[in-house]
């Protein structure tokens, strides 16, 4: 017999179905025995009955989170037995037939309850038992529904999902990256992308004009509630485009995924309003701005634009004092492309990047590139890389631009960020199926971990331990 979902037992009263998964709830009630039966689709109410006595036998040594297999006739629970708080709570499952497929051993925590409360090590270290909640499972299945919505918004305006690299080369980009060392290459390194900002450019100059990616971005950073050392963005790039064009096709998805998903929650305004960073700062102390009118309101959504940032702000660490707010490759508004140029008024410099916020989170970021090699060239002057510097580290950008590089412009929008904020989780690691601890530790897969002598050998690196030394006073 074919196993049957148990969200499809209510259209099925008075057929025999047989139904897998885990024990929810046992309940001895006299001499009948109720198994609450949970699958990835639902919880259904099982009766098991003396008269029945091999699954009788079986179900008197049966707990919980034992993985089970039951055939069992679908009937209607009379109207006073029936529970309104599930959909199969109007009926029962009176099971004939009864295996144990696996047993379990006692869990560290409850599944049968939220695990908001519980202490967050022993969660990330047995996270599959964690997945096995209602919220952690509701959340896994929405963030499936959101990527899958982005995906086919995208699709059917034309855009063409492209994976880019993982293995790459390294370039100041604003944060630190993971070295991969190369077996082949001994001596030289690989880095994992912060994001596929140069890959999706370059897809621009080939000439494939609308681009996405649901796309796995790395960095090597301090740790937070709302930042893991891998994340998830949604990537876009588009050609011949101005800063409207970008911000129109993200804030129509945007309003579009939350009309569809989320029908309970309510966006405070549309179009979104927009706010020069100036005038976020002068009135809210925060590029970030939370608009809600009523912060009390969990599902009210306050989306806005922060445009028109400063494209440079000091940096005691720069060879020059100076450095890139944003993204070295964003363009200046074009009334400012002769400061640019003449590398003058560099403060006073305003950049294309757009910024969009939720309810006081920055949720993604982008801008109209830099497309000119000279204009492009200027910015990393203004920083103070060298021209040698320049050549080895960005000369592949700047050779592309000069056999014809469109005007292009993108974004990159957090999709762990999203999700959290839209399930009202306090941070991504509720969102995120295997995230890292705050320490960027897999408590599950105990990494990162030792590597030994021989893997070390082969990629020519030698691990030095530096012993710290202490000094009498």
């Amino acid at each position: 017999m074919k196993r049957t979902l148990i969200s499809e037992t209510p259209k099925l009263i008075g057929q025999i179905v047989k139904l897998s998964g885990w024990v929810h709830i046992r309940r001895d009630h006299g001499k009948l025995i109720f198994i609450d039966l949970r699958d990835r689709s639902g919880i259904i109410q099982m009766v098991i009955i003396p008269d029945k006595e091999e699954a009788y036998k079986v179900a008197k040594d049966i707990r919980s989170e034992f993985v089970i297999e039951a055939e069992g006739l679908v009937k209607a629970r009379p109207g006073g037995a029936a529970n309104e708080k599930i959909a199969t709570g109007g009926v029962e499952i009176e099971v004939e037939k009864l295996i144990v497929l696996n047993e379990s051993k006692t869990l560290p925590f409850e599944v049968s309850k939220d695990t908001k409360d519980v202490n967050e090590e022993a969660r990330l270290k047995y996270r599959y038992l964690d997945l096995r909640t209602e919220r952690m499972k509701n959340n896994a299945i929405m963030r499936h529904k959101i990527v899958k919505f982005m995906r086919d918004f995208y699709d059917k305006l034309g855009f063409l999902e492209i994976e880019t690299p993982i293995l790459t080369k390294g370039t100041p980009e604003g944060a630190r990256e993971f070295i991969v060392p190369s077996r082949l290459h001994k001596g030289k390194f690989y880095v994992l992308p912060q994001s596929p900002q140069q890959f999706k450019q370059l897809l621009m100059v080939g000439g494939l004009e609308k681009y996405f990616q649901v796309a796995r971005c790395f960095r090597d950073e301090d740790q937070r509630g709302d930042r893991q050392p891998e994340f998830t963005q949604l990537d876009l790039e588009m050609s011949f485009v101005e800063r409207q064009d970008v911000m129109e096709v993200i804030e129509s998805m945007l309003i579009d995924l939350v009309k569809k998903l989320y029908p309970n929650k309510k966006i405070q305004e549309t179009p979104f309003p927009r706010l020069s960073y100036k005038e976020a700062m002068e009135k809210y102390g925060t590029d970030r701005p939370d608009l809600r009118q009523d912060k009390n309101d969990p599902d009210l959504l306050a989306f806005c634009w922060v445009i028109d940032f400063p494209f440079f702000e000091r940096d005691e660490n720069s060879p020059s004092g100076w450095t890139f707010t944003h993204n070295p490759f964003s363009s200046p508004i074009p009334e400012h492309l002769p400061q640019l140029m003449n590398k003058e008024k560099i403060g006073e410099i305003l950049t294309t990047q757009y910024d969009v916020v939720l309810n006081g989170f920055e949720i993604g970021g982008g801008s109209v590139r830099n497309h000119q090699p000279e204009a492009l060239k200027k910015v990393f002057e203004i920083m103070g890389i060298s021209e040698d510097e320049i050549e080895t580290k960005f000369g592949h950008m700047l050779e592309s631009f000069r056999f014809g590089a469109p005007p292009h412009g993108g974004i990159a929008l957090g999709i762990d960020r999203i999700i959290a904020i839209l399930q009202g989780e306090i941070n991504i690691r509720e969102v995120m199926v295997f995230p890292k601890t705050g320490e960027a530790e897999d408590l599950m897969m105990g990494a990162p971990s030792d590597i030994n002598e021989k893997q070390l050998q082969e990629v020519g690196i030698k691990k030095v331990i530096s012993k710290k030394i202490k000094i009498k006073k």
